[in-house]
């Protein structure tokens, strides 16, 4: 099964015109439950199985491939979902963050974007970024790497 980017562009659109606060679709060949965000009443992705996706990643974006092994103490982030990593705001601006920005648990550190829907990625951890491990506008599935975080020790500043 596959969508086309007009598919996914008129099912949103029929999204937005429904007073429902949650859709779950189940196929053969996945399963994704969809919720409204309170604030912005955007759609937000709550869940996904593995299987084929709903539109397949760009071909410039080939599959996200494991990084290799974490030094000792370093936490990984990971995306929550699955989609295309961005580590900008937008095309041609400032990476959020870099190796050795300071960063506390509520630093955006990326963006996932799934089904033209966009997904904050956040350190979760405070300290010091050790490691990106997956290059800007590459598909990510869920619970990929994305970077490493160096955690502050006690009474140390980020």
């Amino acid at each position: 099964m596959s969508l086309s980017h007009e598919d996914v562009q008129e099912i949103l659109g029929l999204l937005d015109d429904l007073d429902a606060t949650e859709l779950h679709v189940r196929t053969r060949h996945f399963t994704l439950s969809l919720r409204r965000d309170g604030p912005t009443g955007e759609w937000v992705q709550a869940t996904t199985t593995p299987g084929r996706t709903a539109a397949p990643p760009p071909a410039s974006a080939p599959p996200s491939a494991a990084p290799p092994p974490a030094a000792p103490g370093l936490i990984d982030v990971r995306t929550p979902l699955m989609g295309t990593f961005y580590r900008a705001p937008t095309p041609g601006a400032e990476p959020f963050v870099g190796v050795g920005s300071p960063v506390d648990e509520d630093t955006v550190v990326g963006i996932i974007e799934t089904m033209k829907l966009m997904t904050s990625v956040h350190a979760g951890a405070r300290g010091r970024v050790a490691e990106i491990c997956l290059d800007n506008d590459r598909f990510a599935e869920q619970g990929a790497v994305l970077m490493r975080i160096a955690p502050e020790r006690a009474g140390a500043a980020p």
